[in-house]
């Protein structure tokens, strides 16, 4: 690789510029263009005498009116968390983050810039993002609402997913050479991280193992998962100098053509993990009931005996319909 391609390869470095307040630019232009007019006046009143004109006075009027007229070019004005990228011929000479009113060099660049807009935005944005911009850079705070994307999990099963993320702009320089439009590279790259995120994850936690039953999952993690969206987002739009602020699923469900299933299966393990409750807890009762009747002498029971007041214990216990009781009155 040559060393034009290696340095072309670098990212642009953002770096401050220095421009004029332009209210101690204004009476400069004021001036300039007063006394234009006033050589040029002068110019034609000596050719109203009959005299011809002093043609060094006109030329130096057009030359003032001309000055100063191109001088209201230098002028702009940038609002809180607005920021504006001085380009001269093509040559990048600084970012100005200072709001206010200012007047730098007139020839300086005006094209447009990424603002590009995004589908949500609508066609108002997307005519609003043509217009000339001066360069000008938001630095404030946006959001982006991704749209449902279906992806399918670790498992392999389709998902549906979506994510909101806010981010600004950090790096102006950045933000305008180094990616052809800004806020469709996070569009893109947002997608993208989110598609690749739901294939790194289940969407619920499985009952193979316990090492399925400990792993991070989209429904049961959402702040771990969150997280991890956040930090890959950071890395892919580092190069577009924006910063992500915060990122966090809105939408997460099983694709419609597996819903019913997957709502089976979970009603499945509620009804498991109930029953197991219900087992457990009625396994402890007999067994307190048969410790206490051992231990305080109430009644002597042999093993068959054990084994059929167990069974009735557990039947009554476990059983969900109402259990009528027979009473053994004794033999005849």
């Amino acid at each position: 690789m040559s060393e034009h391609s290696q340095l072309s390869a670098l990212p642009t470095v953002e770096r401050p510029s220095r421009t004029v307040t332009g209210w101690a630019a204004l009476p400069v232009t004021l001036l300039l263009l007063l006394a234009g007019v006033l050589a040029f006046g002068r110019s034609l009143a000596a050719a109203g005498d009959g005299g011809s004109p002093s043609w060094p006075l006109l030329v130096l009027g057009l030359a003032l009116v001309a000055l100063g007229l191109v001088s209201i070019g230098g002028y702009f004005a940038l609002q809180p968390n607005e920021a504006r990228v001085l380009v001269l011929f093509g040559d990048y000479r600084g970012t100005c983050k200072q709001s206010g009113f200012h007047w730098a060099n007139p020839f300086y660049s005006n094209a447009s810039v990424g603002h590009g807009s995004t589908a949500e935005e609508g066609e108002g944005a997307s005519a609003k993002a043509k217009r000339p911009g001066r360069l000008k850079v938001s630095l404030r705070a946006r959001t982006l609402n991704g749209e449902r994307l279906k992806v399918n999990d670790r498992r392999g099963n389709p998902i549906e997913i979506a994510a909101v993320v806010v981010w600004r702009v950090a790096d102006t320089a950045r933000a305008v050479f180094d990616v052809e439009d800004f806020v469709s590279y996070v569009a893109t790259q947002s997608e993208t991280a989110l598609r690749h995120l739901a294939s790194r994850y289940a969407y619920d936690h499985g009952e193979t193992s316990d090492e399925e039953a400990q792993e991070t999952t989209l429904r049961s993690d959402v702040e771990v998962v969150s997280e991890a969206l956040r930090w890959e987002l950071g890395q892919r739009l580092a190069q577009a100098g924006v910063v992500v602020e915060q990122a966090r699923l809105t939408h997460l469900a099983y694709a419609p053509e597996i819903a019913q299933a997957m709502l089976r299966r979970q009603q499945a393990d509620a009804v498991i993990a109930a029953r197991r409750k219900i087992v457990i807890g009625a396994v402890s009762m007999v067994d307190m009931a048969l410790h206490d009747l051992a231990s305080k002498g109430l009644v002597a029971l042999d093993d068959q005996q054990k084994a059929a007041m167990v069974g009735n214990l557990m039947v009554v216990l476990c059983g969900e319909s109402e259990v009528r009781p027979v009473v053994n009155t004794g033999t005849p």
